[in-house]
């Protein structure tokens, strides 16, 4: 369990009533991870959400030849930054990763249970409203990102 007062830290949040906060806490932890440490591989299922507290972790994507498997490259596409929430895929279908995170230096994280938090999302809309705008926040932001990588590398 985490405080609710730390998670009130974080904009996704930010919103939320006090036992609101209290229920999402009941379900978090924190922990450390060291530079190099592999936090999630793509294509692994996903059971959890993460918010990033101190440190960075790099995001990655294989690309991977059909008929030459020899031939996959992994792609950075992009960092995650103290304060920003990762690991998304964990509350959309098929609920696996999309990229593999690993951590650029020590830091520390929040991690969230995703089919307890999915529970609680779905018994509260207002909740469910709140979250989800913010994460589409996360989302739609590290997709410009990425889109700006990709239209600097195909000038």
């Amino acid at each position: 369990m985490v405080s609710p007062e730390l998670l009130r830290r974080y904009s996704y949040f930010g919103q939320l009533s006090d036992a609101q906060l209290k229920e999402i806490a009941m379900i978090a932890d924190e922990t450390t991870f060291r530079k190099g440490e592999k936090i999630f591989e793509e294509r692994q299922p996903a059971d959890r959400l993460f918010i990033l507290q101190d440190g960075s972790v790099d995001l990655f994507y294989k690309s991977e030849e059909e008929f030459y498997p020899k031939s996959s490259k992994q792609f950075s596409i992009g960092e995650v930054n103290p304060g920003d929430i990762f690991g998304v895929s964990a509350l959309i279908e098929p609920f696996s990763r999309t990229t593999t995170a690993i951590a650029a230096q020590d830091g520390r994280l929040i991690r969230i249970d995703a089919k307890d938090f999915s529970n609680l999302l779905a018994k509260d809309d207002n909740m469910a409203a709140l979250i989800m705008a913010e994460m589409m926040k996360a989302i739609y932001t590290r997709l410009e990102a990425v889109r700006v990588q990709l239209a600097a590398a195909n000038p």
